[in-house]
């Protein structure tokens, strides 16, 4: 037998650089700015900015650790490489995990808005997006992350409309109003709009496939980041600007809803386009990643070698595309997407937490790696950053609820098992 082909290095900065900010954009702000504003009131854009620098911290992590270490397996590869074979494992089950959990929720959002134009409800919705993004994934990398670039143009007008719908009534409501349940009630929010900065781990996971990926993935993670917390602040302040937050906090279509007081039926109509297009987005660029997260585990026998295959014409890791869709269609059963959200939250706080452990311990146990880009904010050889990350993300996991908790802990208690009864999964 021949050996199977490898993933091909077709992806710029540019390509990059769209594809994070394409995933990022999502239900996050088209969907959850609502249930958050039902949280925090007008102080939503302080859950935002919160979220975001917690978000940004880790995300600095991310960008040192995959300029030592650009491959599809990411955060598998940064933890196994700091804490060894087990603990890479079962990050890696936790980051399967959040990305499927993940594209289930965003999908529930594109269903929320294609329930709002066309009817059929949520889940039928959230169905047809996941089953049609299939054969893009399968067709090709260069193909797919092309296709979210223009989708991510799409997505950022979206945002700038609801920015521009809002300028007219800037200074018409309290900005520093909390809803009813004061400043908890505004972590709160933020430990779900943690959500909506989720997707530039994604673009880790696509390392292996980037040009010059050591230096293309810092610049990349650092422009993604900025411009996306800057949106998501300015369009929060925008829709309570526009629309009370209680009424925000009640709408599955929240910014269709603002768009609509201010412009009229027509206008709904176009941001429900919109955020249709940048669900679809989201989905795309997350099942994307996690697919290769998965072929990366399986191409260094942590999980099954047949994860590994890919089509010898396309390029794509075939078997780890249809592995993530079939278990992201399973959890849009849930149907409540702050309830998934959530859940997928809890996964990523732990991933964060380990991975930016990782940094720190490599930082001693492997001075001599290359690192082309290294994090600044340094006490002799320990990073700063890193550890105010790592505290940010444990102050918002106490932030979930009970139930949410409850799921995660199951998840967390399976993925522990599979490490433990993983002998024989080696070649």
């Amino acid at each position: 037998m021949g050996e199977e082909p490898g993933l091909k290095q077709e992806l710029g900065l540019l390509e990059v650089i769209l594809c994070g900010v394409g995933s990022i954009l999502g239900a996050g702000i088209y969907v959850l700015v609502g249930k958050a504003a039902g949280f925090s009131g007008n102080l939503v854009w302080l859950s935002f900015l919160f979220a975001g620098t917690a978000a940004g911290l880790s995300a600095l992590s991310y960008m040192e650790l995959s300029s030592m270490y650009p491959k599809a397996g990411a955060e598998y590869e940064f933890v196994r490489k700091a804490f060894g074979e087990s603990a890479g494992l079962l990050i890696g089950l936790l980051i399967i995990y959040a990305v499927t959990i993940t594209s289930s929720a965003v999908a529930l959002g594109f269903g929320g808005y294609y329930n709002a134009l066309f009817g059929g409800g949520v889940l039928k919705g959230a169905l047809i997006v996941l089953l049609g993004l299939g054969p893009v994934m399968l067709y090709g990398v260069r193909e797919s992350v092309r296709f979210a670039a223009l989708i991510s143009l799409i997505e950022v007008l979206g945002l700038l409309i609801i920015i521009y719908i809002g300028l007219p009534h800037l200074g018409s409501v309290n900005y520093f109003e909390p809803g009813e349940g004061g400043l908890p009630a505004v972590f709160e929010a933020s430990a779900l709009v943690f959500f909506a900065f989720l997707g530039f781990e994604d673009l880790v996971r696509l390392a292996q496939e980037t040009k010059n990926a050591e230096r293309t993935m810092p610049k990349a993670l650092t422009l993604v980041i900025i411009s996306t917390v800057s949106l998501y602040i300015c369009v929060a302040v925008a829709a309570v600007s526009v629309l009370d937050f209680r009424t925000l906090g009640e709408s599955n279509a929240p910014l269709a809803d603002v768009a609509a007081v201010a412009l009229g039926a027509d206008a709904f109509v176009l941001l429900s386009w919109i955020a249709l297009f940048s669900t679809v987005n989201t989905v795309l660029v997350l099942m994307l990643g996690g697919s290769r997260i998965i072929y990366g585990m399986a191409d260094s026998a942590s999980l099954p070698k047949i994860f590994a295959r890919v089509h010898p014409g396309r390029g794509t890791p075939w078997v780890s595309i249809i592995s993530i869709l079939g278990l992201s269609i399973l959890f849009v059963f849930i149907r409540d997407i702050a309830t998934v959200a959530n859940i997928s939250n809890f996964m990523i706080f732990i991933v964060f937490f380990t991975v930016n452990l990782a940094l720190i311990k490599l930082r001693y146990t492997a001075p001599e790696k290359m690192r082309p880009f290294r994090i600044p904010g340094n006490v002799g050889k320990f990073p700063l950053p890193p550890a105010l990350a790592a505290l940010s993300v444990i102050f918002l996991f106490t932030r979930l609820s009970a139930g949410v908790m409850l799921y995660g802990f199951v998840l967390l208690g399976l993925s522990v098992l599979i490490v433990f009864l993983k002998t024989g999964w080696k070649k």
